[in-house]
């Protein structure tokens, strides 16, 4: 077999669409650790948001319900996750773990509590791809570029969002000065519960989206523990992308890649166990991670440290 024959057009057209909902997730997690929260329950969110929106798809029959009952999910979920974490100073990183078993466990049973244990999951409406017009139709990068559906998009183009506000408005001046100096920011008349607050619902709201993707962009349906490491992988990407949204973008499509790389690797019937295959993009996120291991320069001053008034 051709090695370098794994790397065509599909290989890319898989990366790109692949690395979205770790994109979105990283970009979430990237605006929360600004505001000094790490949240390591992405995991869970991401479940949680792929269950939700399969649950909304099923009840309603469209998909625009399911993504809405997803983003509601993820507004009450961040607000839960403030509350433990902001208002009663609960630790971070147990919080977060502590949302990735709930909701690995929880989604699973009840998704046979409704739709019963089932040899073939049950589909339900999805989004469907999107033709960008003139865009699609350029050789070798329209197919790769501009065929996706709807959220693959829009998890793009929150990486740009994101880094305007971030970097140009006052808004992300705040932000950025509550993840640094919080008590700083206090005294300047930044309201910093507030904000992180506000950015513990967006980063969830994130990863519930992510969860969206997956369930109802890629897959059609629900799947025990759907998100495989995804959150984990956000996660990797911010470290990664030295919490900056296009530095998460260039971590998520490197996991994209991995994954694409996994994918086509059991299609091509290489030699090698899938359970090996299926590991590689978990083991280059640890891989990344290690290179940059002690470079965590852009790393807020103020991440993970309980905020007292």
């Amino acid at each position: 077999m051709d090695f370098l024959a794994i790397f065509n057009q599909d290989f890319f057209y898989t990366a790109i669409r692949m690395a979205a909902p770790i994109i979105l997730a990283a970009v979430g997690e990237v605006m929360l650790e600004r505001a000094g929260i790490f949240n390591l329950g992405i995991e869970g969110g991401i479940l949680f948001g792929a269950f939700l929106g399969v649950l909304g798809s099923y009840l309603f029959q469209t998909p625009w319900m399911g993504l809405v009952l997803a983003i509601l999910g993820g507004v009450v979920l961040g607000f839960v996750f403030g509350w433990a974490t902001i208002s009663l100073g609960a630790n971070q990183a147990v919080t977060g773990t502590g949302i990735n078993i709930l909701f690995l466990g929880l989604t699973s049973l009840l998704a046979r509590m409704i739709w019963g244990v089932r040899d073939v999951p049950l589909t339900v409406p999805a989004f469907q791809d999107i033709s960008i017009p003139l865009l699609s139709d350029i050789p070798v990068l329209g197919p790769v570029f501009f065929r996706h559906s709807l959220l693959v998009y829009v998890s793009y183009l929150m990486v740009l969002v994101a880094s305007f506000v971030l970097y140009k408005t006052t808004w992300g001046l705040k932000i950025r000065a509550i993840g640094e100096y919080p008590k700083a920011a206090d005294t300047m008349g930044i309201h910093v519960i507030a904000w992180k607050y506000g950015m513990s619902v967006f980063g969830n709201v994130c990863a519930c989206v992510s969860g969206v993707i997956l369930s109802i962009c890629f897959m059609n349906c629900f799947v025990d523990n759907i998100s495989a490491g995804r959150g984990y992988m956000a996660v990797a990407c911010v470290i990664l992308g030295q919490w900056s949204p296009v530095g998460a973008l260039l971590g998520g499509l490197i996991f994209g890649a991995g994954n694409a790389l996994q994918m086509r690797l059991q299609i091509y019937n290489v030699p090698i166990p899938t359970s090996i295959l299926l590991v590689i993009p978990m083991v280059l996120a640890l891989v990344m991670v290690l290179l940059v291991r002690g470079k965590a320069s852009a790393r807020p001053a103020a991440l993970s440290k309980p905020y007292e008034k």
